[in-house]
């Protein structure tokens, strides 16, 4: 019988800031096809000063997951810096391009 972790039904809010060369090199779409891959929700948009902004909620696995991708980002993307805190939650319905 399948039996869930207990990480999948918990629910995070995190706000995601990435920097490095994250703008023009398509990291917020290919951002949003991993978000909507994992099931979250919440929204990334650019930042002044070349960086990215994220906040996303869903289970802490699939978070992970996001995390993890940040770290690397969209195939022409370098990223040099992600820092992550918890924020509150937002209720998104889906997970947008801003």
């Amino acid at each position: 019988m399948f039996k869930p972790r207990a990480t999948e039904f918990m629910k995070q809010h995190l706000n995601i800031k990435i920097s490095g060369r994250v703008q023009g090199v398509f990291f917020r779409d290919t951002a949003k096809k991993r978000a909507d891959e994992l099931g979250l929700k919440g929204f990334i948009r650019n930042e002044s000063g070349g960086m990215v902004y994220a906040e996303i909620e869903g289970g802490e696995s699939a978070i992970g997951e996001f995390v993890k991708w940040c770290r690397r980002g969209s195939a022409s993307a370098k990223v040099e810096k992600v820092e992550v805190k918890d924020g509150d939650f937002g209720n998104f319905s889906d997970f947008s391009v801003l």
